[in-house]
């Protein structure tokens, strides 16, 4: 059987958006991954999802496998001929023990490539506005383990040159160790005033700073219960911070945002939130599916230039319509002279995906609006097609049929429960550890209430503020007891997100 390959792969320091290209191409080929603590979970979702996920840890100390059992796992995964990438946080070569793993790996004969990633340092640096060099302060810095191998006996550090050169320092992972490190450091001649910054979680949106000198820091990271993982940034480049700091001031820094959309549409809006600083957990509480069967949309589309209008109420309609389209062989060409009335500026640009302008846009982005517009129209006798969800309202079939119209409303998609929900956000919710809950549609209400159940949702959100995308969606929270906080005057989920900005600002 011909051997396999090993990726030892840089996660970077948290911040998934972190990664190379060359490090997301070798997760796109994996078979096995095998990663620890501190590379983002995030990553995997780059993985097939048939590759097999193995954690490899270590959390507070303790190894959930032992090194020389991950460099074994590593030698039979690739023996078995199998892709495997070696996912480690930071930079493997940067105190991540990426040489003892290649060591192995070329001991037993295995091909391996080493991926760098953005070390801990860099990382933390950038993110909290401390540079580590600077020309007019320092020309020098230097990394150190914050936990040498205590069965040595002896430290390796050359604590005179690393004390008196007067470049910067960074500890890795010394939070337990800071006040013997920070200690020697003033004993072989730095200055105790010497300014000091722990940098915790370092690029992600739970990232903490405290700063201290060298005389105090350890006694300030004690009365806060500051807890590791961290690294230690000692120098004068410190004291830049006050300046360069730039993550701290996002608009929604530090918040914790829960949204609720489905697994596959949460992306956008998630990062979005993500850039403004908010640390999101993805909640979906609806799954999109194909409706049970295609026989009625079939039927409209092989009928569809006879339509007069066609309705599109959301974009996922939009995606439905066109999949079930193309899979019958037909393309935009069949609309013939049907015009498009798509509900918001989303579906309308997702209409613009497939090269087709919409007729008529609503300015009121609700079923009532559409019905406004129309009523503005001569409806009798017209066809309109509406393909809608399995849980539509059904207020524009009744209006317009009202006008005279002639209305079909095949089911292009379904609306299902989740099989669970996520159970870090369950977690952060029994914490009270959560900021804002975001709402985007009435079912994101309905099945959050369903799968958790009225009361329990009540008790959970106490305190939470609530971001509700309209007048609807909002009618459904109030109907169950919640309180709405938020709303915007534009159905959208940008203006849902700038006014979850103001809201906390």
């Amino acid at each position: 059987m011909n051997k396999g390959i090993v990726y030892l792969v840089g996660a970077g320091p948290g911040d998934p958006a972190l990664i190379t290209l060359r490090g997301a191409e070798c997760l796109q080929m994996a078979e096995v991954v095998v990663y620890d603590y501190l590379a983002n979970e995030q990553l995997l979702s780059h993985a097939p999802a048939t590759a097999e996920r193995i954690y490899a840890g270590k959390i507070g100390g303790r190894h959930n496998q032992g090194q020389e059992e991950i460099n074994s796992l590593l030698v039979e995964k690739a023996t078995e001929g199998k892709i495997v990438v070696r996912l480690k946080g930071g930079d493997p070569f940067v105190f991540g023990r990426g040489g003892e793993e290649c060591e192995a790996l070329y001991d037993a004969g295995i091909s391996f490539e080493v991926i760098p990633g953005v070390t801990a340092a860099v990382g933390a640096s950038a993110y909290s506005g401390i540079p580590l060099t600077h020309r007019d302060i320092t020309a020098s810095v230097a990394f150190v383990t914050g936990h040498e191998d205590k069965e040595k006996g002896e430290s390796n550090i050359d604590w005179d040159r690393l004390s008196l050169g007067g470049g910067t320092v960074v500890f890795y992972m010394g939070v337990t160790t800071l006040r013997q490190n920070m200690q020697r450091i003033i004993e072989h001649g730095r200055a105790p005033e010497t300014p000091v910054a722990l940098v915790r979680w370092a690029t992600t949106p739970c990232q903490q700073v405290l700063v201290g000198t060298l005389s105090d820091i350890a006694d300030r990271a004690e009365e806060c219960a500051f807890k590791p993982p961290a690294i230690t940034i000692v120098g004068e480049v410190v004291s830049l911070r006050d300046k360069l700091q730039w993550l701290d001031k996002r608009t929604l820094c530090g918040r914790k945002i829960i949204v609720t959309r489905a697994a596959d549409q949460a992306g956008e809006f998630s990062s979005k939130l993500a850039a403004r600083g908010a640390m999101v957990l993805e909640c979906p509480t609806i799954s999109l599916v194909d409706p049970e069967n295609w026989q009625l949309l079939d039927m409209a589309i092989r009928d569809l230039s006879g339509y007069d209008w066609i309705i599109f109420t959301s974009v996922n309609a939009i995606r439905y319509f066109f999949k079930r389209l193309d899979a019958l062989g037909f393309d935009a060409r069949a609309f013939g002279n049907c015009r498009i009335c798509t509900v918001g500026s989303k579906t309308a640009s997702e209409m613009h995906s497939f090269a087709i302008k919409p007729d008529l846009i609503p300015s009121n982005y609700t079923a009532e609006g559409v019905v406004e517009e129309f009523s503005r129209l001569d409806m009798h006798n017209s066809r309109v097609l509406f393909p809608r969800a399995d849980k539509a309202r059904d207020i524009i079939e009744r209006e317009l049929k009202k006008m005279g119209a002639y209305i079909d409303s095949p089911v292009t998609y379904r609306n299902i429960f989740p099989e669970r929900l996520p159970p870090e956000t369950l977690f952060a919710l029994e914490k009270r550890s959560v900021d804002c809950i975001t709402f985007t549609s009435s079912s994101t209400v309905k099945n959050l209430a369903a799968m958790l159940g009225e009361e329990l949702l009540l008790d959970m959100l106490k305190g939470v503020v609530v971001a509700s995308i309209g007048p609807i969606t909002s009618k459904t929270c109030r109907d169950l007891g919640l309180k709405v906080d938020i709303e915007p005057d534009v159905y959208t989920t940008e203006a849902l997100i700038q006014s979850i900005e103001a809201h906390f600002n």
